[in-house]
This record gives C-alpha cells, sequence and structure tokens, in this order.
C-alpha cells in the first residue's frame, strides 16, 4: 500500500499532464479506488482519539474523477450519466439493499449494512449493520462506524476538498434523529444520540445543559443526548437566537439506545428523535 500511495502522490504532482488515455495512471488510480470501495483502506480513522486523514486516497478520488470522462449507465428501468459507476453485488457482501436507494463505487458498506432509498457517495465508509435510512445522504468521504442509524432525511455532508481536511465522523453505536446535518468535519462520538433537526458543523458550540460550559465547537461527546437549541447573542439590530448543540443527558457507556426510553426523555424537554 505504501508503493501504491507514492505513485498516486507522484500522479497527482503531475496530473496537469495526465488524459483519458494515461491507461497506467488510469489503472493505478483504479488501484487506490479498489481499497476504498472493499474497505481494505479508509480516508480516515480515529487514532487515540485523533482524527487521521489520509489524503493520499482522497488524490485518488480527485484524480479519478479528472481522469474519467462521462458515460451512460443503465441498471433496470434506470438510465444514469456519470463518471463514476456505481455499486453491485450487494447480497453477495451481505448487504441489504431497497430500491431507490444507490452508492457509488469507492465507498464501502460493511456486512449488515441496510440502505433504504438513499445515497452514498464516493470515499464513504458504513460500519457493520448500520442502517442508512429514507432520504439520508453519506456525503464523500463521510466515515460511519458501526450499529449507527442515520434517520430519515439525515444529511451527513461530504469533505473531499483541501484533501487534508477532516471529513464528518460518526462513532460506533450513534443514532442521528430525522433530519438532522452533520457537516464540515463535524464529530458524533460513540453511542451518542442528536435529535431531530439539529445542525452540527465545525462552528456550532456544542454546550452542557447542567452547566452551560461549551463543550466544543463541532464535537459531540460519546454516550450522550444532544438536541437542537439556541443560545441568545446581542446584535445591533437586537437580539436574536443562534443555533447550537445542547446535551441534555448523558448516558451509561455502553447503554443500548431504548428508543421508547430517549423519546421520553426528549419529550420532557419538548423535542424528539
Amino acid at each position: 500500500m505504501s508503493d501504491l500511495q507514492g505513485q498516486i502522490e507522484a500522479l497527482w504532482e503531475r496530473r496537469d499532464d495526465l488524459g483519458p488515455g494515461d491507461l497506467d495512471a488510469t489503472n493505478t488510480i483504479h488501484a487506490a479506488i479498489e481499497l476504498l470501495d472493499t474497505g481494505q483502506a479508509r480516508v480516515a480513522e480515529m487514532v487515540d482519539g485523533e482524527v487521521v486523514v489520509h489524503q493520499w486516497l482522497k488524490l485518488a478520488i480527485l484524480l479519478l474523477f479528472q481522469q474519467s470522462q462521462m458515460t451512460t449507465i443503465e441498471l433496470g428501468p434506470f438510465e444514469f450519466a456519470d463518471k463514476i459507476p456505481l455499486k453491485t453485488d450487494y447480497q453477495a457482501r451481505g448487504v441489504r439493499v431497497v430500491p431507490g436507494a444507490s452508492a457509488r463505487w469507492g465507498s464501502y458498506q460493511a456486512p449488515g449494512v441496510v440502505m433504504m432509498p438513499s445515497y452514498t457517495n464516493i470515499g464513504a465508509y458504513v460500519g457493520e449493520n448500520s442502517m442508512v435510512d429514507t432520504w439520508a445522504t453519506v456525503g464523500s468521504c463521510a466515515q460511519i462506524g458501526r450499529n449507527v442509524h442515520l434517520s430519515g432525511g439525515v444529511g451527513i455532508g461530504g469533505v473531499l476538498e483541501p484533501p487534508m481536511a477532516s471529513p464528518v465522523m460518526v462513532g460506533d453505536e450513534a443514532f442521528i434523529g430525522s433530519r438532522a446535518m452533520v457537516t464540515n468535519g463535524a464529530r458524533v462520538g460513540e453511542g451518542a444520540v442528536l435529535g431531530s433537526g439539529v445542525i452540527l458543523n465545525d462552528s456550532i458550540p456544542v454546550i452542557d445543559a447542567e452547566t452551560g460550559d461549551e463543550l466544543s465547537r463541532g464535537v459531540v461527546p460519546p454516550w450522550c443526548v444532544a438536541v437542537l437549541a439556541t443560545r441568545s447573542r446581542d446584535f445591533t439590530g437586537g437580539t436574536y437566537g443562534l443555533p447550537c448543540a445542547l446535551v441534555i443527558k448523558r448516558l451509561i457507556e455502553g447503554e443500548r439506545h431504548d428508543k421508547a426510553v430517549l423519546n421520553e426523555v426528549l419529550r420532557t424537554h419538548g423535542v424528539a428523535l
């Protein structure tokens, strides 16, 4: 893999000289994308609590777009026009895919993943037994852990450029509520629950409801429940509420999510999953 990394980085340095007819370059790029497609490599991962981004794999994706040409893709009654083919052979890989769901080649879905009508972009990783629910989107290079539930309409943003930028990271056992938006490299910790409609990016304050302390910008701690809230800010034209994510409950580490219990907790605060 280190040899392949060196080859990709060398291709990137002379990318302006490449063309679709350069088969050696195309084969090298495809070899890197195949590592992503099969889960043998990931664009980013957590190491000792820090996000490590493998930039060369992002470069491979960018080179793929440069080298690939538009083509017509026909699948059953549907027709697409794109540079990147869609994934196939789901059943052989132990992935359940409902009609209306699609994922680009170069994304990975582990065994046990369920894809309702949804979309997963290139470079994304979805861990074992996770659910990508109806109309949810997993953006390019987003990293989703095991046993995660992305509820209906959830938007997980993609971060492809710049190559060194961290993608969205969602930890194992997390639950993301309906219509929540997690973008710009935000992180959701292991076992965390986001209520419906939470907007989380790298500039959104995450606040502890018990203390009023700002815990982070764009990082929800592990094993907690966070909901959409606002905090007042004074401007020359008046006082306005700016969005924040409010941590209203701490969960026991390893606690499984009982939706009925969680809904009761959230109803107490006038919100829902």
